[in-house]
């Protein structure tokens, strides 16, 4: 079935993140007409200019299930026709043209049992997120592990939610730029040893979604299949300019 145009109204933003590397927002909009998603999943965001000039867009969903919100969470990119204004300007009442959800393969649906990896990059952690809000509204017994990299604290989407996730699900923060002090580890790329030491081991064949910049994804799943890991276990989600 041919996704189709959606009318959503902005109820709620919310600043996830603020400092010098840029501008994170999470918007929650209400959509008439909107049949829920599966976790994982986006949308296409379209933008209409006075002049008649469109530019669209996907992002990733942050909320998965029935009903007509969803919550969209976008980083600003300074260059971009779409973001800056999904974070800098629209307001609650304002109106966003919305299409989907899309995508059936990037997913995790609650009859998915095996062990759960899920790997994020900046940003990429938003439909991961949905994820990890799927397996607890469902009560999922299936063993959740996040390993969420971010170039300092104050980057980090979803800071508070993830600082006490639900039962099931295990959380731990990598650092490339500056991490808090007295961490452990040192500020660093994610490294084939930060993989072998923090995810599920090859043994346990967990099912993998590692999401992020185009260079943090292919980095991480190729020092995955290094590791043992079947590739065929391993999705992987990608973005670039928006």
């Amino acid at each position: 079935m041919t996704a189709v145009w959606h009318v959503g109204t902005v109820a709620e933003t919310r600043t996830e993140t603020r400092t010098e590397t840029g501008t994170g927002r999470s918007l929650l909009l209400e959509v008439p007409g909107w049949g829920g998603n599966i976790a994982g999943q986006h949308v296409d965001v379209r933008l209409t200019a006075e002049d008649g000039y469109q530019a669209v867009r996907s992002y990733s969903l942050a909320s998965s299930g029935a009903g007509q919100m969803l919550q969209l969470a976008v980083d600003k990119l300074p260059d971009g026709e779409v973001s800056p204004y999904l974070v800098d300007d629209i307001m609650p009442g304002d109106q966003l043209e919305i299409r989907g959800p899309l995508g059936g393969w990037f997913i995790w649906t609650p009859d998915m049992t095996d062990s759960v990896q899920l790997i994020a990059g900046g940003s990429g952690v938003v439909p991961l997120m949905a994820m990890i809000r799927s397996h607890a509204a469902v009560g999922s017994a299936a063993p959740f592990r996040l390993l969420y990299s971010v170039r300092q604290p104050d980057d980090a989407f979803f800071r508070t939610e993830l600082d006490t996730p639900a039962p099931g699900v295990d959380v731990t923060w990598l650092y490339t730029r500056s991490a808090p002090e007295g961490w452990d580890r040192p500020a660093g790329r994610v490294t084939a040893a930060d993989l072998a030491a923090l995810t599920f081991p090859p043994s346990d064949d967990p099912a993998i979604f590692v999401c992020g910049p185009t260079g943090f994804v292919e980095a991480v799943a190729s020092a995955l299949v290094g590791l043992g890991h079947d590739p065929g276990r391993i999705k992987t989600e990608r973005f670039g300019g928006k």
